[in-house]
């Protein structure tokens, strides 16, 4: 009993720590696109992703498979330079690449999508709490049908669920959060991420600059020309991306909320996304998204991808050049 008491004091105190960390996409908060030595981030010692990541997917839900592959097509991207022109995703993950570890190892360059899970019948119905995420990866791991491997070295959980699912402060205060899973109730220690398909619940929370919130009380930026239209096609699934990058950036450089992060709390962290909400391209604030790059149709994008994809991903905290930064940056 004395064991069982312990454990949970333990989940309780964690799910408290647990509440913590979240982000949304459009924010009027501050950020640093000029350099600023305002901005305290430090390092708490703790490791970073520095071993190549094995990327293991959760669709959550009824998905469509051109959503499927725009994503997939972006996360392959992270990895894939040589064939790609400049600016590429991959050269917005070596800002990623520029934070170590105690030993002076940087995060990984290699991130491979080594196994699809795919949950089309709701294990967990369709109202989902931040916890569930953890009971989700637990049944996608002891699947007895094609069940993906339980890799606490070296292994990376995204959880992605639909657009019909909603999910705890989903659209009101979270678009996407990482943490770490509970040995009590995974079997291991091991990061993960979740992001929401924001399409038809929130686009103008979650979606931005592809929608602009309803609720913001202000007419979006410049008459609303600065609101682009989504580079892939769809402003849920495009949004979705810049949401996923900003948490694979941020699960990498404080996957057990312990190291680089700024300010004094941990169970309130800013860490290298949060600092550039919003800011896609030089000259960004204030709700506009910076100078970007327009397709033949007028499409925003910053980045190109593999198989002559583009992507329009948010910047992060740069810690040399101390500022917000991105390879589509004008100086």
């Amino acid at each position: 009993m004395q064991k069982l008491t312990c454990y949970v004091v333990l989940l309780l105190f964690l799910l408290c720590f647990f509440q913590a960390f979240s982000w949304s996409q459009f924010n009027q908060g501050e950020n640093y696109e000029g350099s600023s030595d305002l901005i305290n981030l430090e390092y708490h010692m703790g490791p970073v992703l520095a071993s190549a990541i094995n990327l293991y997917i959760i669709w959550y839900g009824q998905w469509n498979p051109t959503h499927q592959a725009t994503i997939r097509d972006f996360l392959d991207s992270l990895s894939s330079s040589s064939s790609v022109p400049y600016p590429s995703v991959a050269d917005w993950w070596d800002t990623v690449r520029l934070y170590t570890d105690q030993t002076g190892s940087n995060i990984t360059a290699t991130i491979s999508v080594s196994g699809e899970f795919y949950d089309s019948g709701y294990s967990h119905g369709v109202y989902l709490s931040r916890l569930s995420m953890q009971s989700i990866i637990k049944a996608a791991v002891t699947s007895h049908s094609r069940p993906l491997p339980l890799n606490p070295h070296n292994g990376l959980y995204l959880v992605l669920t639909s657009q019909d699912v909603q999910v705890e402060d989903f659209c009101r205060a979270v678009c996407g959060f990482h943490y770490f899973t509970f040995p009590i109730l995974v079997g291991v220690t091991a990061p993960y991420a979740w992001v929401g398909y924001s399409g038809t619940q929130c686009p103008g929370m979650c979606a931005y600059p592809f929608a602009w919130p309803k609720y913001s009380g202000k007419p979006p930026p410049n008459g609303g020309n600065d609101i682009t239209h989504a580079p892939n096609g769809d402003a849920g699934v495009d949004g979705m991306i810049s949401v996923i990058a900003h948490e694979l950036a941020e699960v990498s450089s404080n996957p057990l909320i312990n190291a680089w992060y700024a300010g004094e709390d941990p169970t309130a962290p800013t860490e290298i996304a949060d600092l550039c909400l919003g800011l896609y391209g030089s000259g960004g604030g204030g709700g506009y998204m910076g100078k970007v790059y327009k397709d033949a149709w007028g499409n925003g994008y910053n980045v190109h991808g593999v198989k002559g994809r583009r992507f329009l991903v948010q910047w992060v905290w740069n810690p040399v050049k101390r500022r917000c930064f991105g390879p589509n940056a004008m100086d």
